[in-house]
């Protein structure tokens, strides 16, 4: 493993991600580096969920980043078993109603070790659609349940192409299973994402965290 040099110990920042100049071909051994190397991944916002009817980002997406990570953590329903969803907005937030096709499979296994399963969830991808995509099923609200996960947007500003999107998030399923939750698709739209909305199918968000950040 190559060994790294005293002098860049100061650029590192406190999230342990190295700075643009961290990293050059004398300061690391073994390692070569991408002339266009550059930061990775910078904190934008968060917000966080207190008996909330919804979470939305209203700012932070613009043309600065290509891609655009929410990551959500311990995201947990006041109405026990059900869907953790979100929707996007060409208006600032005035209509969540982006039309997406996607497509979803799944892995389950329960506590009891009598039940697994992994496959397509038909029932819960869009077509066309511009209802709210679910991106964690029938998740608990007992007192240790919760989701987490992140969601993907991939270059929203665009005024060319439609907007791509990745979602890979695991829930304490009502019944006492881990469930995790494969999404992709697409928002099928040229004009620029500007906000999105996060929120329960039925009821509000009791607590959790969302984080957003940008990647370059």
């Amino acid at each position: 493993m190559g060994a790294i040099a005293r002098n860049i110990a100061n650029k590192i920042t406190t999230s342990g991600v190295f700075t643009s100049g961290a990293i050059t071909n004398s300061s690391v051994t073994g390692i070569t580096v991408l002339a266009n190397a550059s930061d990775g991944i910078t904190f934008i916002s968060s917000q966080t969920a207190s008996n909330s009817a919804s979470i939305s980002f209203t700012s932070g997406l613009t043309s600065t980043y290509k891609a655009y990570k929410f990551v959500f953590s311990n995201i947990k329903p006041v109405n026990d078993d059900v869907y953790f969803t979100f929707n996007m907005s060409t208006d600032g937030g005035s209509n969540y109603n982006v039309t997406k096709t996607t497509t979803i499979f799944r892995a389950y296994h329960d506590e009891a070790d009598t039940g697994t399963s992994l496959g397509f969830n038909t029932g819960n991808q869009l077509s066309q659609s511009t209802a709210f995509q679910a991106l964690m099923t029938s998740t608990g609200n007992g007192a240790d349940e919760s989701g987490a996960g992140s969601l993907t947007l991939f270059n929203p500003s665009s005024t060319t192409y439609v907007k791509h999107f990745i979602s890979t998030t695991h829930s304490y399923f009502a019944n006492d299973y881990a469930v995790v939750h494969y999404v992709a698709g697409y928002g099928n739209t040229t004009s620029a994402i500007n906000a999105l909305q996060f929120k329960f199918a039925t009821g509000n968000i009791s607590a959790g965290t969302i984080y957003l950040y940008g990647i370059k």
